[in-house]
């Protein structure tokens, strides 16, 4: 008897404008990314059975943007072979996999709120959610020194008052390390709050735009906006330099600060280990999460 051919894992590069989106994970009757691509997924194998899954690096929350979002799906034999067919009136155009983002796009639109950027056949033992090692995130704030510019407006929070950038590059710099971040994520009950903040530092861009830029091997909910909420606060004065560092190893949710909106909020990129080292790091993560009082799903933000 002959052994079902083993399916074929596929690399997604995907980007998207979270202002119309109830986040990334598919949820009945409301429009999430998963549920945009997984439905033109649907579309495209139609003839071909069930259509694909995505599995994601990282699960935005509502309203998040992404550049640099990854998500891997697996195809079968049969599923490539109809992307080996070019269109007739494509000429030579990308086949195969490769041709998956353009005729993804296509479905979607081509000015539609989410891009496939890039498909790729995925390395040996690839996977987007585990075998990430780290996730990186952006903050922009227009405050009253920065040009506020109508067209950034969903991504960039405007704030009416200037901000010390010092202060909060250095309140960020607290932050640093191996920490349980538990004042600064919404608990879940049975996940770890346990994070590695990698990098955390805030500057002005060329429009006065205080622009951070976030680091870390994973987040929990509501992680970056959390950090930032502390830094503003530490920008307007309210809290004491130090305070920042301090408010976490006393591992509690204070009023300190405010958790700030996500429409400032874009997932950059997600880092992933040298080929050669993909599925060990998989292995390992699964199996951190498979530990009792360590169950974490992915990251989201």
């Amino acid at each position: 008897m002959t052994e079902p051919e083993a399916p074929t894992r596929i690399r997604l590069d995907i980007a998207y404008d979270g202002t119309d989106f109830t986040g990334w994970a598919r949820q009945p009757g409301l429009r999430t990314v998963q549920g945009e691509l997984e439905d033109a997924l649907a579309t495209l194998f139609a003839r071909t059975g069930e259509a694909p899954r995505l599995t994601v690096a990282g699960r935005t929350d509502v309203g998040v943007h992404a550049i640099g979002q990854v998500a891997h799906l697996d195809l079968t034999a049969g599923q490539l072979e109809q992307l080996d067919r070019r269109p007739r009136d494509r000429g030579a155009g990308a086949a195969g996999a490769e041709s998956l983002a353009r005729r993804v796009n296509g479905i979607v639109g081509q000015a539609a709120d989410v891009q496939v950027l890039a498909a790729t056949p995925a390395p040996a033992g690839f996977d987007a959610r585990f075998s990430a090692v780290w996730r990186r995130y952006r903050y922009r704030i227009a405050d009253a020194e920065a040009l506020r510019d109508p067209r950034m407006r969903a991504f960039t929070l405007w704030h009416p008052a200037r901000l010390d950038v010092e202060a909060m590059d250095a309140a960020a710099g607290e932050l640093l390390g191996l920490h349980d971040f538990a004042a600064y994520c919404r608990p879940r009950e049975g996940a770890t709050t346990i994070r590695t903040l990698q990098e955390f530092g805030w500057r002005r861009d060329a429009d006065g735009v205080l622009v951070a830029e976030v680091r870390a091997d994973a987040f929990c909910h509501s992680m970056v906006r959390a950090l930032v909420g502390a830094c503003v606060a530490a920008g307007e004065g309210r809290l004491a330099p130090g305070r920042a560092a301090r408010i976490r190893d006393e591992a509690r949710r204070t009023s300190e600060f405010i958790v700030l909106p996500a429409r400032g909020l874009t997932l950059v990129e997600v880092g992933y280990p040298p080929d050669a080292e993909l599925a060990a790091r998989a292995e390992q993560t699964r199996a951190r999460r498979a530990t009792p009082g360590l169950a974490d799903e992915a990251p989201i933000d």
